[in-house]
């Protein structure tokens, strides 16, 4: 399997269009060969290609930030003289002087197939402000790790924020490079853009279904994205960053298992399986505890689940994350009427709306979870038709099959 980078990097033919070009390349860690060099290092060291700049997403280029809201700052790349220039620093879209450090600007970002990862909406931001001044965007395109299941709530109108950049579900099944594509026809954007597609990406074979386990070395695209079975779970799991709720911060498995101090972890399973046990399919969930390092319930002993997608027991098809994680919310408010489950906090630079809602694009989905009389069937009827729809509406923009 050859990613986008790799086969620009090593086809000239494909680079042709780019001579006598300025070009800047959008990346974070994850930007790699299949060498492992980092895209920026090894564009700079073609002479065909004159790198001009670099642009970083959140967490930065090379990955230097934690944390949601921790911004990086503009710098000088020490290994090639390049200006870098921050898109979550002082601004998030970007500037005049950014756009005229380039004349095309290459895109390539390692997603984790999920709406709220914020790599999405910096794609949108740099389409439209190539639309806006006459740029070209290419986007090196790389696998989903998630693959083609969809799930969730599309996004509601008005409910747009850095982690909602369109009205897209939670588990959206497509690469940056199908995205960026829905972007153009969705938004009617007249922007030069092409797509460096992959070779040999074949999301539906397992066993990563979606991530060419075995061919490529997994590298974080963010610092708590540590592995394929984190991204297998983020879709549900993200949604704790907006409860009480530890995520896992500040253990070795963020984002696979969950949990807090005074949480009844075997009574809370029991519940989940009496509510709906179909929704538990496709992975093993174990009690397990720990304690955060950092973040929530910082060096406090919590009782949690972690969810294992690893091994033999994992479906791909099967396994549901949006709804397993829901399930939790819901047993939880069974068992514990008057937890306080929402947490209330800034997000993402968002101060009037609550976290669980941002992330889900919806009060929809924290309004089913805390009403007593809704049930599990009431959520599939709500998510079922939304799921469908932006499977039929994306048929078209497919480029792998």
């Amino acid at each position: 399997m050859k990613t986008g980078l790799d086969r620009l990097i090593g086809d000239p033919e494909l680079r042709k269009p780019l001579k006598g070009r300025r070009v800047a390349l959008l990346a974070h860690p994850a930007s790699v060969t299949g060498d492992l060099t980092h895209g920026a290092d090894a564009l700079a060291g073609l002479s065909d290609i004159n790198l001009t700049a670099a642009l970083g997403p959140q967490h930065g280029l090379r990955g230097d930030k934690q944390d949601n809201m921790v911004e990086s700052s503009d710098y000088t790349d020490p290994a090639n003289g390049i200006p870098v220039f921050s898109l979550y620093g002082e601004v998030r879209r970007p500037t005049p002087e950014m756009l005229e450090s380039f004349d095309v600007l290459l895109v390539d970002l390692q997603d984790l197939g999920c709406r709220i990862y914020t790599f999405l909406t910096t794609l949108r931001y740099v389409l439209e402000a190539a639309a806006e001044c006459g740029k070209s965007i290419w986007v090196l395109d790389r696998p989903n790790p998630a693959g083609r299941p969809v799930e969730g709530l599309k996004l509601r109108a008005g409910w747009e924020s850095f982690v909602g950049a369109g009205y897209l579900p939670m588990r959206h099944g497509l690469t940056l490079g199908e995205l960026a594509g829905w972007f153009v026809r969705s938004l009617g954007l007249d922007v030069d853009f092409r797509v460096v597609t992959m070779q040999g990406w074949v999301p539906a074979e397992g066993p990563g279904y979606g991530w060419p386990q075995g061919e490529r070395v997994w590298v974080n695209p963010s610092p708590n994205a540590p592995n394929l079975w984190m991204a297998r779970c983020y879709p549900g799991t993200v949604m704790l960053e907006g409860t009480t709720l530890s995520e896992g911060r500040g253990t070795t498995r963020p984002l696979e298992l969950f949990g807090a101090p005074e949480l009844d972890a075997r009574a809370l399973l029991t519940r989940m399986q009496a509510l709906a046990p179909h929704w538990l399919e496709g992975c093993r969930l174990r009690e397990c505890w720990f304690q955060p390092t950092f973040h929530k319930h910082l060096d406090r002993l919590c009782a949690g689940l972690q969810i294992h997608v690893e091994d033999q027991a994992y479906h791909h098809d099967r396994f549901r994350p949006w709804r397993l994680m829901l399930l939790v919310f819901k047993a939880l408010r069974q068992l514990q009427p008057e937890l306080d489950l929402w947490r209330d906090f800034p997000y993402e630079y968002e101060y009037d709306r609550l976290a669980i809602d941002l992330i889900n694009g919806t009060d929809q989905v924290r309004q089913w979870v805390d009403d007593t009389d809704a049930s599990p069937a009431d959520l599939d009827a709500l998510a079922g038709p939304d799921e469908a729809a932006w499977q039929e509406e994306c048929e078209g923009l497919l480029l792998y099959r």
